[in-house]
């Protein structure tokens, strides 16, 4: 069966449980853009606690813009204060030196489009993860979709209600555990033992 899913800013756990365990990963890449999603965001475990990095794109005179029609607007600075906040969020995990070579490049290139630079986040955390994750890309949309797995709503973070089993964050102690965050927060903490959590994992 296919499983269907949005291509997100290093994508949440609750993804990653769904791609990692799809017989057939196919990525949603027609629809329109939507606000306050996944798709240009993700939730990170700060010093204060829950922290949103948020990806700031140019506003289109459109009413119903492509997803994958949506820029990139650097002109917030926003790649500088991402790598920033992951440093300082992570720099004391046991796998951030390891990982850390491989993630930060991203910060430093310029992706005019959204779901390119999306695409990338998928690329590296499958290579950091050791991890082939083969996908197709969607040729048109379709609102409703039978006998295939549907779970376009996990982009959605109001609607991603994914409860997961708990494992060591670097601030726990602090503020306790924080459900679904990005998977960087797993692969910081877990480094390749993420791979088996995800599979063990229930959505």
């Amino acid at each position: 069966m296919k499983t269907l899913l949005h291509p997100t800013y290093f994508p949440s756990i609750s993804h990653y449980i769904a791609m990692i365990q799809a017989e057939e990963l196919v990525f949603e890449v027609d629809d329109n853009f939507q606000k306050q999603t996944n798709r240009n965001r993700m939730y990170i475990y700060s010093a204060n606690g829950l922290q949103l990095l948020n990806i700031s794109v140019k506003h289109s005179t459109e009413k119903n813009q492509k997803y994958k029609d949506v820029l990139i607007d650097d002109s917030s600075n926003w790649q500088k204060i991402h790598l920033k906040s992951l440093e300082s969020a992570y720099k004391n995990s046991p796998f951030f030196e390891y990982f850390i070579d491989d993630i930060a490049p991203i910060y430093q290139k310029k992706h005019k489009f959204l779901i390119d630079l999306n695409f990338e986040t998928f690329d590296i955390v499958n290579s950091c993860l050791g991890i082939e994750l083969p996908f197709l890309k969607t040729t048109e949309y379709f609102h409703t979709i039978e006998n295939e797995n549907d779970l376009r709503y996990l982009v959605n973070g109001k609607k991603d209600t994914t409860q997961i089993e708990s494992y060591t964050q670097v601030f726990d102690d602090k503020h306790g555990f924080i459900n679904n965050l990005s998977i960087l927060d797993l692969l910081f903490n877990e480094g390749r033992y993420a791979v088996d959590y995800l599979k063990k994992q229930i959505l």
